[in-house]
């Protein structure tokens, strides 16, 4: 069975970007290298991991990233420093 990840990435100008992936470490160089990347990261790099959280499954990932995505720059940020805001 796979293992899914949900990740927050932050970005060279200080945002936040968030997404699924099952390589964490393969994912963090499609970010930063090539054109594998969101978009959004392209024009954001380098990023750098600044946290992960294990799903049984993609469906549970992605219905975690999704309450990731809905909360504002500050919740994410706390997230970021250990206070997960978003259960």
């Amino acid at each position: 069975m796979t293992s899914w990840y949900v990740y927050i990435l932050r970005c060279a100008d200080g945002s936040l970007y968030t997404g699924i992936t099952t390589d964490i470490e393969r994912r963090l160089g499609e970010h930063n290298h090539g054109n594998r990347g969101a978009r959004y990261t392209r024009a954001r790099r380098p990023v750098t991991l600044g946290w992960v959280e294990s799903a049984a499954d993609r469906a549970e990932a992605s219905r975690r990233e999704y309450r990731l995505r809905k909360l504002g720059h500050r919740q994410k940020l706390a997230l970021l420093n250990g206070f997960d805001t978003a259960s």
